[in-house]
């Protein structure tokens, strides 16, 4: 089957819209973000610590190591020996397994999992006592993303973009230029992760659904392109609100928890 062919089928099946549309971000994550671009000017003036930056970054950190630990092994990052306590509500990971691809498409997934892996506990590291615990996270937020390889790079290709455009949107509020530096670090690994997942879900023939309104469709889907850049070839960034509002599946403002984090992110930056 062609990729047109296999595009095709993807529209004609009532079964992939119901996945693939009704079930997108629990109706949350395909509306537009509504979130002013100057939320994060409020937060600079609020007196954000570099702290607060990373504390965010590790509840996001959380869920990617989560996603990929579970569709790689089966397990949770605390059954395979990664520290998950810290300040604020503890909470448990539900949802998700053990998800069935071929050789090439694993090996790509494993080695995603283990630099998730190694973020979660670089962060953790570098925040010693003043690390956030990981939250509750529901994997089955969509209802999809385990049952298939497509579902599941499906719903990585959404998670990673989300990752680059809130590291790029969070960097100007860090003070400490090694701090920055780190975060850039992670910034780019992630972006390189985006990178080869978005042409893999372009090799599977997929059209999947947007995250909101800044999101760049992969190919495959209408208007893609294979890169999550605008015309000028720079990266979409987004604020830590729009960030909140894509993860929480809202983005009315004031919202904390909801979608991938029922009870909210731990640290100060958790409202949309």
């Amino acid at each position: 089957m062609t990729k047109a062919q296999h595009l095709q089928t993807l529209v004609d099946s009532g079964v992939s819209r119901r996945r693939f549309a009704r079930n997108v971000m629990l109706g949350g994550l395909g509306v537009a973000a509504t979130a002013a671009m100057g939320t994060d000017d409020l937060l600079a003036q609020a007196g954000i610590t570099d702290v607060d930056v990373l504390n965010f970054a590790l509840n996001l950190e959380y869920l990617e190591g989560e996603f990929y630990t579970v569709a790689t092994t089966g397990r949770r990052l605390s059954e395979i020996g990664i520290e998950v306590t810290g300040t604020g509500k503890a909470g448990d990971t539900v949802g998700g397994g053990r998800v069935a691809m071929n050789d090439r498409l694993r090996v790509v997934a494993e080695q995603i999992a283990l630099d998730e892996q190694v973020h979660v506990t670089f962060l953790r590291d570098a925040l010693g006592r003043a690390a956030v615990a990981k939250p509750a996270i529901d994997l089955n937020a969509l209802g999809v993303g385990f049952g298939s390889a497509q579902e599941f790079f499906a719903v990585a290709r959404a998670f990673e973009d989300l990752g680059v455009s809130a590291y790029g949107g969070a960097a100007y509020l860090v003070k400490n230029p090694a701090i920055l530096t780190a975060a850039a670090q992670i910034g780019l690994t992630e972006a390189q992760h985006a990178g080869v997942i978005r042409l893999i879900v372009s090799d599977l023939g997929q059209a999947v659904p947007l995250v909101d309104a800044l999101d760049v469709p992969p190919l495959m889907t209408p208007n893609g392109r294979l890169f999550q850049v605008d015309g000028t070839g720079r990266s979409t960034i987004r604020t830590a609100s729009q960030v909140l509002a894509v993860a929480y599946g809202s983005a009315t403002p004031g919202t904390r928890g909801g979608g991938f984090f029922p009870d909210g992110v731990n640290g100060v930056i958790a409202a949309v």
